[in-house]
């Protein structure tokens, strides 16, 4: 769905090595004569010292016993010493690490039993594009997945990626018993990513458990279920690989990432095909919306799903709703620093900005409220209140994520590098 490309790049390999560091020298626990004793028993002999056998002496093996025995209590105590026993000082406690429990069975069996209760609740979508409706061989991009997570009275509700059912004719859902249903869209959000549909709920005895995705840990193990290639029905695991990635995206594919989004980073395979499938703990609950893979020569294990948190957030208001309702400006623009499409200098001259401007966004049109407040092209927007306007991304944040329909917001911006404000209310984003 996303422009999201990845370079592959010369790796470098480090090679660790492993340190064994001893606490004490090996002499101390030798019971061996050392070097030094040795020289000390030459001196006496020459100084007329003499040492006679005896029948009564102790043997070999009775020497080296005591010798152990001795040297064993030596090392106890001085153990003893350095840890504080003697003085009546207290050892120090373990460490102990907080916030992990010990795993409860097998966990291959763990994995088995996870998706034995979630598999019935996850489904294939089939969409049959406008332009080729009658579709003899599906193609990639006309497949994909979705998960069952309510059901009332006849209907039975499906959470999927908007991109999979993305300039849908007809939408058919095929449940793990092979039966097809047709599916009708409820709603659906480009910025999200997330679609809902619904079917006839006769068949459908089983719906997925939503489970806390912010309660997710490095290193979890997780499984992937879905309808990759259209083989329906897989499963694959992974490892959650990172809780709270943020990657940048393109809502309008024109490779100008002007959105970030918050994905559960995962190494369970996801393919063409997965997209809306869930991604499960070892609970049997459902903590992401699988929605992409970076795929390029040399990358390896980077697939992403939708936190469940969120997704639930987006889902329950397309259920009500049909849509999602935001703040609308109704500017098209570009960033002032763009890296991807860069001003030249001539334009920078053009928007006659003090040296102390280098980032803002320059308004392209100006349309419905921003229109109607003045605003025009060139325009190069700085703040919204007091909060800087760095680029699209930032803009387009402050209004979805700090404002409500209907807000007067004060907007700060240069025209012909006189700085000027303007107050503009916001209107519902219109449907696109």
């Amino acid at each position: 769905m996303f422009g999201y490309g990845v370079k592959a790049r010369d790796g470098l390999a480090i090679e660790g090595r492993g340190f064994l560091v001893g606490l004490f020298d090996d002499d101390f626990y030798s019971t061996k004569v050392s070097r030094r004793e040795e020289r000390e028993a030459a001196k006496g002999a020459r100084r007329g010292w003499s040492v006679r056998k005896s029948r009564q002496g102790l043997a070999t093996w009775q020497v080296s016993a005591i010798s152990s025995l001795v040297s064993a209590v030596v090392a106890v105590l001085l153990f003893s010493l350095v840890t504080g026993q003697l003085s009546g000082e207290k050892a120090l406690a373990p460490t102990v690490i907080e916030k992990v429990t010990p795993s409860s069975g097998d966990p291959y069996d763990r994995i088995i039993q996870a998706a034995a209760t979630v598999r019935p609740a996850v489904v294939s979508i089939i969409n049959h594009k406008e332009d080729n409706e009658e579709l003899s061989i599906l193609d990639e991009s006309a497949l994909g997945s979705g998960v069952i997570y309510k059901k009332s009275d006849n209907m039975a509700l499906i959470i999927t990626n908007n991109h999979v059912i993305d300039g849908a004719g007809k939408l058919e859902v095929v449940t793990v018993d092979g039966e097809t249903h047709k599916a009708t869209l409820v709603g659906t959000d480009k910025v999200t990513d997330i679609a809902v549909l619904s079917i006839d709920a006769k068949g459908i005895h089983t719906i997925a458990q939503i489970g806390d995705s912010s309660k997710l840990r490095l290193g979890e193990t997780v499984i992937a279920i879905g309808n990759p290639l259209g083989l329906g029905d897989t499963l694959t695991s992974g490892i959650v690989s990172y809780t709270e990635r943020m990657i940048p995206v393109s809502l309008n594919q024109d490779g100008v990432y002007d959105w970030e989004q918050e994905v559960i980073q995962t190494d369970a395979a996801i393919n063409e095909g997965n997209s809306g499938g869930a991604l499960v703990d070892l609970n049997g609950k459902v903590i992401g919306i699988n929605t992409m893979k970076i795929s390029d020569t040399g990358v390896e294990g980077l697939g992403f799903a939708i936190p469940a948190n969120h997704v639930m957030e987006t889902a329950d208001e397309l259920a009500e709703k049909g849509k999602i309702s935001r703040s609308y400006l109704g500017v098209y623009s570009i960033d002032l620093n763009n890296p991807y499409v860069p001003l030249d200098e001539e334009q920078r001259k053009e928007l006659k900005l003090p040296d102390s401007v280098q980032n803002g966004v320059v308004v392209l049109d100006a349309v419905g409220p921003a229109k109607e407040a003045g605003l025009k092209l060139n325009d190069v927007i700085v703040k919204f209140g007091t909060e800087s306007i760095t680029s699209t991304l930032t803009l387009r944040k402050y209004l979805y994520n700090q404002t409500k329909i209907g807000d007067n917001l004060e907007i700060t911006y240069y025209r012909d590098g006189v700085m000027k404000q303007v107050t503009v209310k916001l209107l519902e984003k219109p449907e696109e």
